[in-house]
């Protein structure tokens, strides 16, 4: 059998087998063989409205025959992606912020970097340009966001990243606050995923998202929540800033915003951000991606939006409840090491022996699809999943956990 054509990523460049994809259906996917599974991580972590969405699938199919493509650079607009930051802005832990569209999450966390850098020199602070974020964080792929996560395989073998980026512990205030004391007026920002997704989902210690907004306010640093992963339902709440009720000045979002269904993301700004930015009428942003605000993509996030409106971020909720209730109960029999999670995304940490991968393929062999970090196996699943379906993925691990 002969390597593909396509270059997977994250994967061994000389695999030659796949498991191929060809229908989905709510909380379920099928593969080309026949074989149904539940899809218990919503694809990549992003597919809130699950497969086959049809409020969805109407208006991407609508918008591209009124108008498919246009750039949104300079003095150009399209109504959707007017629309999608208007409904974005409303949605926002802060009032009167506003909305920069890119198409992904890593181009959102190198937009948000320059963001941050950009504002404090327009502000008249030119030397704030450190970005500190946290061990274990993960912040995309592109070089802002490789410079500034915190899971070191990802970042070998790139040669030479971004400058003036520093690295704390994950939980570790006392150690955020060493580096305010050393670097305090060099700071831009702090950028911290509120739940760690791809290090094995690590919701904050008690107090720790607090004691960044008192450490950035006192300083003058920016605080960026990157809720690529946690926000639009996620956690049963629009926002993780709502779920944690803390407020950051930015927002990097991207998969739950359009459920997966077209490649659309962004960030949101305060008008603290916002403000030495719009100060002079004359200086241009000289910053933007050729899909940003793209109509159709855009029309498949305010579609989305409707669809978790209506029940999905409520759902979200529950889901977890359900969820997190039956993986606890795995790990206080002993099945498991460790359940932890928020909202309607968990993980269990396997007992010590266990191979994680091993795990994940058991579960897939009983038509179950996790993902498996290291030790752990992570479940992030759609929120239109049912309980029996729910239900299924804690029996499926339950049963393959206890035999290793």
């Amino acid at each position: 059998m002969a390597v593909p054509k396509l270059l997977h990523p994250y994967a061994v460049p000389s695999r030659k087998e796949f498991v191929t994809f060809v229908e989905g259906d709510g909380a379920t996917i099928t593969d080309s063989t026949g074989k149904t599974y539940i899809d218990a991580l919503a694809s990549l972590w992003y597919l809130q409205a699950g497969h086959g969405c049809e409020p969805i699938i109407e208006a991407v199919n609508a918008q591209m025959r009124k108008l498919a493509t246009f750039h949104t650079f300079e003095r150009f607009a399209n109504e959707p992606s007017e629309a999608l930051a208007a409904r974005i802005s409303e949605l926002a832990p802060f009032d009167n912020g506003r909305v920069f569209l890119t198409n992904s999450g890593s181009e959102s966390i190198d937009t948000a970097m320059k963001l941050a850098r950009v504002s404090h020199v327009r502000a008249g602070n030119p030397d704030r340009t450190v970005i500190v974020t946290r061990e274990h964080g993960y912040h995309g792929v592109n070089y802002g966001g490789t410079s500034a996560q915190g899971l070191p395989l990802n970042k070998e073998g790139w040669g030479q990243l971004l400058p003036d980026v520093q690295q704390v512990p994950a939980d570790d205030i006392e150690a955020l606050a060493t580096v305010f004391a050393e670097h305090g007026n060099r700071i831009a920002a702090v950028i911290t995923e509120p739940v760690q997704g791809a290090a094995g989902v690590r919701p904050p210690v008690d107090g720790y998202l607090e004691g960044l907004r008192r450490l950035c306010d006192q300083h003058g640093a920016y605080l960026v929540f990157d809720e690529v992963i946690c926000g639009f339902g996620r956690l049963g709440t629009w926002t993780s800033a709502d779920y944690f009720g803390v407020v950051p000045d930015m927002i990097t979002f991207a998969k739950g915003v359009s459920s997966g269904y077209q490649p659309v993301a962004g960030v949101i700004m305060s008008p603290q951000v916002l403000a030495p930015l719009e100060a002079d009428p004359t200086w241009m942003l000289r910053h933007g991606y050729t899909y940003s605000g793209h109509p159709t993509a855009a029309a498949a996030a305010v579609a989305n939006l409707e669809v978790l409106a209506d029940g999905l971020v409520e759902r979200g909720a529950k889901v977890g409840q359900r969820l997190g209730d039956g993986l606890k109960s795995l790990a206080e029999d002993g099945v498991v090491a460790d359940a932890r999670g928020a909202g309607a995304l968990w993980a269990v940490e396997l007992n010590e022996g266990s191979d994680g991968v091993a795990v994940r393929d058991a579960m897939m062999e009983r038509g179950v699809i996790p993902r498996a970090i290291g030790n752990a196996i992570a479940f992030c699943p759609p929120l239109v999943i049912s309980d029996a379906q729910i239900d299924t993925c804690v029996d499926v691990l339950a049963d393959v956990a206890g035999k290793g």
